[in-house]
């Protein structure tokens, strides 16, 4: 029998690195002997002096998994003495791609904050949403992170990670519904066909788009799921791994509501929402608006 996750996560860290180029510990949970703390402070790359950063590494250290991920500040705020800061989590298991999505949770959030809630309802919406940034690396640390938004659907196939404004890749990325796509040319800002949702990675920016606004309109439904993004990823007491479930176990709740308000008729095996069992619920209008515009992504509405 697999062990289960939460027991598999040992421990969660936070490093910083100031202005005064000093690298500290600034938390732990629940705790991390002192010679591992000094072995992931010399893994983080933030005591270097060669300044080369190194966004996510992994390793073992006598059979406990560590892995870091490191990111730079970029004009933040909330962290204006902080250059850099790392996110450690050491483990039981070895699993790089699952921890890696887990750390970039952190770093979203700490980025946009409550308009974090902007990535979601268009990732749940399946709408089409363009990262741009010119580091590749960057685009890349960030996008494979997104799906985990959306964890219930287990789908990568969204990600298209990298993008040239080339015309057969650009065909290509037309022909999906909805997708994750990243680019490294600023021009992409133009391309308003490309996207719904617009990242600027590069200025923690998030614009969108006229064509969907609608759609997207925010709501009481959506303050609360960005106060639950945002006070369970401040929370030192929660694992990466608990947010992401946070996070989940409202969609399903959201998800539940939905298919509350189905019928199956006319031989379809498929439930379709019923328009006038939402309207009953009297919703507030943008929850109502969400709903629907939820189960036409889920493809639950009657053509």
């Amino acid at each position: 029998m697999a062990e289960p996750e939460a027991q598999l996560l040992l421990a969660v860290g936070l490093i910083e690195k100031d202005a005064n180029g000093d690298a500290l510990w600034v938390w732990c949970y629940p705790s991390v002997t002192a010679e591992l703390r000094a072995l992931l402070l010399r893994k983080c790359c933030l005591t270097d002096e060669s300044r080369l950063l190194h966004t996510f590494v992994f390793g073992q250290y006598k059979r406990t998994w560590f892995y870091v991920t490191t990111v730079e500040v970029q004009d933040s705020p909330a962290l204006k003495k902080v250059t850099h800061f790392s996110i450690v989590l050491t483990a039981k298991d070895f699993n790089p791609e699952k921890y890696a999505a887990f750390t970039r949770i952190l770093y979203i959030v700490s980025q946009f904050g409550m308009e974090t809630v902007i990535l979601y309802t268009a990732l749940m919406l399946k709408k089409r949403i363009v990262v741009y940034h010119p580091r590749v690396e960057a685009i890349q640390e960030f996008t494979r992170t997104l799906p985990a938004l959306v964890w219930h659907r287990q789908d990568w196939s969204i990600l298209h990670s990298y993008v040239h404004l080339n015309e057969e890749e650009v065909e290509a990325l037309k022909a999906c519904s909805g997708y994750i796509a990243g680019f490294t040319d600023s021009e992409v800002s133009s391309r308003p066909d490309l996207y719904d949702v617009y990242v600027n990675l590069a200025d923690s920016e998030i614009t969108v788009s006229p064509a969907v606004k609608e759609a997207m309109t925010m709501g009481k439904l959506h303050k609360e799921i960005g106060q639950l993004i945002v006070q369970s990823a401040e929370d030192p007491d929660k694992s990466d791994s608990q947010v992401i479930k946070d996070v989940s176990l409202k969609t399903k709740e959201i998800l539940s509501t939905l298919a509350s308000l189905t019928e199956v008729s006319d031989g379809n095996e498929k439930p379709t929402l019923n328009s006038e069992a939402l309207k009953q619920k009297r919703f507030p209008p943008a929850t109502e608006n969400f709903l629907f515009h939820l189960a036409a992504a889920e493809q639950m509405l009657k053509i």
